[in-house]
């Protein structure tokens, strides 16, 4: 696959060229991107750490609660 397309200037001076050319890249491959609603994206990831921090303090919780029926029921 030949490239035929001549040099783009402004994708030279782009942010992800110039950090690409800061790690050593050989191309201006940088994965991720800008979110286009950053706003949402942030208002489900936060839903999402509470969840997280829901799923552990449950998993936590509930090994002191077994912990203390099996005490019971051991005697």
């Amino acid at each position: 696959m030949t490239n035929d397309l001549p040099p783009d200037p402004d994708a030279y001076d782009s942010a992800r060229a110039v950090q690409a050319r800061k790690k050593g890249l050989p191309a201006p491959y940088i994965a991720g991107g800008t979110d286009p609603d950053a706003e949402a994206t942030e208002r489900r990831e936060r839903r999402y750490l509470w969840l997280l921090i829901g799923m552990v303090v449950v998993i936590v919780l509930s090994g002191f609660v077994l912990g203390f029926l099996a005490s019971l029921i051991g005697g």
